[in-house]
């Protein structure tokens, strides 16, 4: 059978007939689908909580663990103590918690989540202002707050009153179709927004202080000056994008600080006040100036702020070598070992001293006194009645000519590279000298000074943090305080030439008077209630549970 014939039989061989086509399967909504799919996440306000929660919960072990940042030496302590721990730990960045990556990362993540978040809100909001009013609803005997009565007035005259009256209150007012809309409390979605706006500013603020700004810490004994600049802190921590060239030229003296202490009952030797007569200027040459630091009341100068922290005391010694020439003249900043009656303890390294250097431990009591045994010396009183120090004294090398770091409140090598002195230990008064023995020098008690601790800290982002701070409160506060409200107002001409006026409105979180105030402003005197007995029915509130939304 040929091909001609199969055609005109009306029937097709199966090789001829067509396949079907196939349905194409899904490809997947694709690489930038997933991206609009993670942007949609990360920009809810669930997830901006859940980030604001692990800032907080990542600050703790700031809170908790020592940080390098502030306190150096009590991380190297801890490391020491926790051997096992302690490593770990320092992996994982909890000794610089806020410069930690896995930190940063948390606070980027809640920065773009708030702004992405709070942006599109506040767009939308600003339009919704400019929009007019929603139309009434089809039927407003269905609202939560609800009245109708008749009137005598023409509907057009019922509009333009209700224009009036709701303008007056201070409404947004569309008259359309019959009916007119009115709408305020805008403002509590704006101190909404408001709050969230200066949440974001705040971090902002946060991340800027901590980009530009620093903080170092000083100790500044009577009688010497403090200039701003890098090899003066005794502790210094920048930020990321700080540079020392930004530090302001200022200057300050400490000329006398004074401490007042309780002298009776159980609070005695507890302090009352701290205060450091200081001198500073703002700039080289600038004009002199003197002012008083205490707690809680910081120095401004050079775009920073000088904080009083603590204080302590310095002897003044005076050391000779075995030549007898003097090898170190000046005071000593001596640490507490009891803050309640000031006992402190430092070192005197003289490393000028020939043939040996020499070096010496001390404790100072400001108050000595006979301890209980009758041997042992005691403080009993902070301030310094009087003061009285002991030496124990040392020779050899000291290490600093090995370039090594060292501090400056302990002696290295002790037992190794330098050797205690043989009868080298002395109980000394101001004024009083001990040589040593075998003609190794002499040590002089000259007397005592007192010293502060200041803070320096500069943080640009400061100003802005305390405004976003009023303005987030601002916020909260009207946020609660306003609700939206709306009402809404028809009026149709009824039997006998009258009009029936309904009123309905959506006023939750508000006293039902002021839904009752409007009413009785429509109504007016002469619609009033107990006018015309039997053709005027009183405002009445329906149960908000049975109530339908507008439609919108």
């Amino acid at each position: 059978m040929t091909t001609d014939h199969v055609k005109e039989s009306g029937t097709e061989a199966p090789a001829a007939r067509q396949a079907p086509e196939e349905v194409p399967r899904p490809s997947g909504i694709g690489p930038l689908g997933w991206l609009r799919w993670g942007w949609r996440q990360l920009t809810t306000m669930r997830t901006a909580l859940i980030l604001l929660f692990l800032v907080a919960l990542g600050a703790v072990p700031g809170s908790i663990l020592p940080q390098r940042g502030q306190a150096p030496e009590k991380v190297a302590a801890y490391l020491d103590e926790h051997k096992t721990l302690g490593p770990w730990l320092d992996k994982l960045s909890m000794f610089d918690v806020f410069a930690a990556p896995w930190f940063a990362a948390i606070y980027i993540l809640l920065f773009v989540s708030l702004a992405g978040c709070v942006v599109p809100r506040a767009v939308k909001h600003y339009r919704s202002m400019r929009a007019r009013p929603p139309a009434a609803p089809r039927n407003l005997g269905r609202l939560p707050q609800s009245a109708t009565y008749e009137t005598d007035a023409a509907p057009d005259d019922v509009l333009a009153e209700a224009r009036n009256v709701l303008r007056g209150r201070r409404f947004r007012v569309d008259v359309a179709d019959g009916a007119a809309s009115a709408e305020k409390g805008y403002l509590g979605e704006s101190g909404n927004l408001l709050f969230h706006l200066a949440l974001l500013a705040l971090l902002f603020a946060l991340g800027l202080g901590n980009l530009f700004g620093y903080r170092g810490d000083v100790l500044l004994t009577e009688d010497k000056t403090f200039a701003n600049s890098l090899s003066q802190y005794d502790q210094f921590t920048p930020g990321r994008a700080f540079k020392g060239g930004e530090l302001a030229p200022f200057t300050i003296t400490l000329d006398d600080f004074k401490a007042a202490y309780e002298t009776k009952g159980d609070k005695r030797g507890q302090a009352t006040a701290f205060d450091g007569h200081i001198r500073y200027r703002a700039a080289p040459g600038g004009k002199e100036k003197r002012y008083d630091l205490r707690i809680n009341h910081p120095l401004k100068v050079g775009g920073a702020k000088v904080y009083l922290l603590g204080h302590g005391y310095a002897p003044v010694f005076t050391v000779r070598d075995a030549k007898g020439d003097i090898a170190f003249q000046d005071s000593v900043p001596f640490l507490e070992m009891e803050p309640r009656n000031m006992t402190s303890e430092g070192v005197i390294k003289v490393p000028d001293a020939e043939p040996d250097q020499l070096a010496f431990y001390a404790i100072l009591w400001p108050t000595a006194v006979a301890g209980e045994d009758g041997k042992q010396i005691v403080s009993a009183f902070p301030a310094p009645i009087r003061p009285v120090v002991t030496i124990s004294s040392f020779k050899g090398d000291i290490g600093l000519d090995s370039g090594a770091p060292q501090s400056v409140y302990k002696l290295e090598g002790i037992g190794k590279t330098l050797q205690p002195i043989k009868g080298g230990q002395k109980l000394l008064e101001p004024g009083e000298t001990f040589r040593l023995p075998g003609g190794a020098g002499s040590v002089r008690f000259d007397g005592l000074k007192e010293y502060m601790t200041m803070s320096v800290n500069h943080d640009p982002g400061r100003i802005p943090a305390l405004i976003a701070a009023v303005l987030a409160v601002l916020g909260v506060a009207t946020s609660f305080m306003v609700r939206r409200r709306r009402v809404w107002v028809r009026a149709s001409a009824a039997e006998g030439g009258r009009t029936v006026v309904e009123v309905g409105g959506l006023t939750l979180g508000n006293p039902t008077s002021e839904f009752d105030d409007i009413v009785a402003a429509l109504r007016g005197p002469e619609d009033g209630p107990g006018s015309e007995p039997g053709e005027t029915e009183p405002p009445t509130d329906r149960d908000s549970g049975s109530a339908d939304e507008p439609k919108e």
